[in-house]
């Protein structure tokens, strides 16, 4: 009678972590890789590729996700004016790296997809250069504080691998903002 009482016991213990992890899919540490379109504005607009990672932390209650994250990214959002000469000189507008760290709150739908939405604090440095024919040199850089909120949905492929589509929106200071489409792949531990 002990050996079966210790063997239910066992056979419980070892199964718990593997029923936590199927009852919640969405629970735990979680690093990804984005991809996606960058639009800057402002007193116009220009379209690029943003790219960089991402990590954070959500907590699966039910069918409620509540979660905190952080991204490092990158842009190739760039406007040019002018032909790179003395009598004309060349002046570029690049968007440079851009930190964001916020929460999300989610509902799972169908146990494999997470509807959420985004808040947070978002930094982003633009740069200002000038070509006059004799070498480029850096006129300004400076950095943008804004808020960003968006939405999106994340698809479990497996018990620890998901992919990931989002729209978020950014409204910086001194009249920029940026909107973005970016798609994911990430790994949850």
């Amino acid at each position: 009678m002990r050996s079966i009482i210790v063997a239910a016991l066992l056979a419980g213990t070892i199964a718990a972590p593997a029923f936590a992890q199927d009852s919640a899919p969405f629970t735990g540490a979680r690093v990804e890789g984005l991809v996606g379109w960058d639009r800057v504005q402002n007193n116009g607009h220009d379209d690029g590729v943003n790219y960089g990672v991402a990590a954070g932390y959500d907590f699966q209650t039910g069918m409620g996700v509540v979660g905190i994250e952080g991204e490092v990214g990158d842009s190739s959002t760039k406007q040019c004016v002018g032909s790179s000469t003395v009598a004309d000189p060349r002046l570029c507008a690049k968007a440079g790296r851009d930190l964001y760290v916020g929460g999300r709150v989610g509902t799972v739908v169908g146990g494999k997809a997470l509807l959420y939405a985004k808040a947070g604090y978002a930094n982003s440095r633009a740069k200002l250069t000038g070509n006059d024919g004799t070498g480029q040199t850096t006129l300004a850089t400076t950095n943008l504080d804004g808020v960003r909120v968006g939405a999106g949905v994340e698809y479990a492929l497996g018990q620890n691998a998901y992919v990931k589509s989002e729209y978020r929106y950014t409204n910086y200071q001194d009249g920029f903002s940026r909107h973005q489409v970016v798609g994911g792949f990430g790994f949850r531990f």
